[in-house]
């Protein structure tokens, strides 16, 4: 199946709880960005502007700005595990995304708090496995690339790698429609219920095509490919659009289009930032 929205189409938005009802919950078990762009500060943008209270469980806090990364400090791990637990047992939620996670350790204790808290499996868990800032700064230890194989994807809903983070985990070089199927199907046996191997960076294209995989069958996400050197988060900002759909029970090829719409008109919106790369913007809702 093929999702082709028509370009210049408005996106259609998730419904806002009414004033003085509880919103929707998601969780965002991320990096912090200090220059705002990407990692917990994307998320929590674009939560809010999806009318989704956000939640938070903090793994590394980065020292960056739109240059790039200039080094990160990892959260004790009993601090981690204990975010998680104080908020499932306490405020509840209907979907959770992962970004930055940083070391083995770090994977390990995520997902064993995910299963000891008893989410796993009830809850959509969206992996987004960062490697590496968009200036190539390396986010997470190589021997992690296991424990992110191993422990976190077989309990994830979908995996939402770029090609630079299909190569790393794959060994699959994607170039082409082709080796995209490939790389979908080597990521789906890795035992995610869902693969998605985005083609933003597919420059043999001259859209942004995206691949889902179950399994079975393959959905295709085709949008226009923005023009602007302002992209800082988009990964980010897909990944948490996608898990708030998931929480408004959108199936995946559902919620996948809709968070496929929305960072597409977030790079529509983006906007210079200090001296290097400035974030896609979730505040084009606001007008």
């Amino acid at each position: 199946m093929v999702y082709v929205p028509a370009d210049g189409d408005a996106v259609t938005l998730l419904p806002l709880a009414p004033p003085g009802q509880t919103p929707l919950r998601v969780m965002t078990i991320a990096g912090s960005d200090s220059g705002g762009g990407a990692g917990i500060q994307a998320d929590m943008r674009t939560f809010a502007m999806l009318g989704i209270h956000g939640l938070v469980t903090v793994t590394a806090v980065t020292v960056q700005n739109s240059m790039g990364v200039k080094g990160f400090h990892e959260i004790p791990l009993d601090v981690i595990a204990g975010q998680i637990a104080a908020v499932t047992s306490d405020i509840g939620l209907q979907a959770a995304k992962t970004g930055m996670l940083a070391s083995s350790d770090i994977i390990d204790t995520v997902a064993d708090a995910w299963v000891d808290q008893g989410v796993a499996g009830s809850v959509p868990l969206v992996v987004d496995p960062v490697c590496a800032s968009m200036h190539g700064d390396p986010l997470l230890h190589p021997s992690a690339l296991n424990s992110l194989r191993e422990r976190l994807f077989p309990l994830a809903t979908l995996v939402t790698p770029n090609l630079d983070e299909v190569r790393l985990l794959t060994g699959i070089e994607v170039i082409d429609t082709a080796t995209q199927r490939t790389a979908a199907r080597e990521l789906h046996a890795l035992g995610p219920q869902w693969a998605l191997v985005k083609g933003g960076h597919l420059r043999s294209s001259a859209h942004s095509p995206d691949l889902l995989f179950d399994g079975t069958e393959f959905h295709e996400f085709v949008s226009p490919r923005i023009d602007t050197g302002h992209d800082h988060g988009a990964g980010d900002t897909l990944a948490a659009a996608t898990a708030s759909a998931l929480a408004h029970g959108y199936t995946v090829p559902d919620a996948v289009a809709f968070g496929k719409r929305w960072v597409t008109e977030c790079l529509r919106a983006a906007y210079p930032l200090g001296h290097g790369h400035g974030p896609v913007s979730a505040l084009f809702r606001l007008s």
